[in-house]
C-alpha cells in the first residue's frame, strides 16, 4: 500500500479562507462608502434643483415687475409661507397672488388632502424698495429651507429667523431691478430712456 504525503510547501491550509474574509471585509467597507456618497449626491442634486426653481420663480416676478413698472411700488411685499394674499382679477395684486401660489407649490399636489409639492420647502418671496429716488431700486428675493446647515446668508433678510435658530438652513437668491424712472398710470412719462 502506498501512502500519500503532501509536498512540504503546501502547509498553508486555511490562509486562503482568511484572505477571502479580509477581501469581503474590505469590499463591505467600500460599498458602505459608496452608499454614503450616493446619499450625499442625491442631497446635492435636490439642493441644486431647489436653487434653479427659486431662480425661475424670482425671474418670473422680475418680469412681472418690469411689465408693470407704473405699479412697481405696490409690489413691495412678502409672500409665501405664513402670508395671506387674496386673488384679484388684474394688476399687481394678481401678480402677487400667482407668485404666492407658485412659491407654495400650487402647481403640483400629491393627491387628495396631500400638501402642495411643486416648490421648495417653506418658500417665501420678498420684494423690497431700498432706494426710493432715481434710479429706483427694487430687490426681489426668494428664500427657502435647505436640507443641510451652511453659513447663514447675509445678502438678504428675506425669511430671516424663519428656518432655525441661526439661519443655517436658510437659502436665498436675490436680484436687483433698477428703473431710471417709474411711469405712472395717469400718463406721466420719463424724460430719460427706461431700462
Amino acid at each position: 500500500m502506498l501512502s500519500y504525503y503532501p509536498p512540504c510547501g503546501n502547509r498553508e491550509r486555511g490562509v486562503t479562507l482568511l484572505e477571502v474574509l479580509v477581501t469581503i471585509l474590505i469590499v463591505t467597507f467600500g460599498l458602505l462608502g459608496l452608499a454614503g456618497l450616493q446619499a450625499r449626491i442625491q442631497a446635492a442634486e435636490l439642493e441644486s434643483y431647489q436653487r434653479v426653481q427659486a431662480i425661475v420663480l424670482m425671474q418670473e416676478m422680475v418680469d412681472r415687475l418690469r411689465a408693470n413698472r407704473h405699479e412697481a411700488v405696490s409690489y413691495v411685499a412678502t409672500v409665501g409661507t405664513g402670508s395671506t394674499v387674496t386673488s384679484a382679477s388684474s394688476g399687481f395684486q394678481r401678480d402677487l397672488y400667482e407668485w404666492h401660489n407658485a412659491l407654495l407649490g400650487a402647481s403640483e399636489i400629491g393627491g387628495a388632502g396631500s400638501p402642495k409639492l411643486g416648490a421648495m420647502k417653506d418658500a417665501r418671496g420678498c420684494i423690497t424698495n431700498p432706494v426710493t429716488t432715481m434710479p429706483y431700486e427694487f430687490v426681489v428675493a426668494v428664500a427657502w429651507q435647505g436640507l443641510t446647515p451652511t453659513s447663514a446668508p447675509t445678502a438678504s433678510t428675506c425669511g430671516k429667523d424663519q428656518y432655525g435658530a441661526n439661519d443655517a438652513n436658510r437659502r436665498v437668491v436675490t436680484t436687483r431691478v433698477l428703473f431710471s424712472c417709474l411711469q405712472n398710470s395717469v400718463g406721466t412719462t420719463c424724460a430719460s430712456a427706461t431700462p
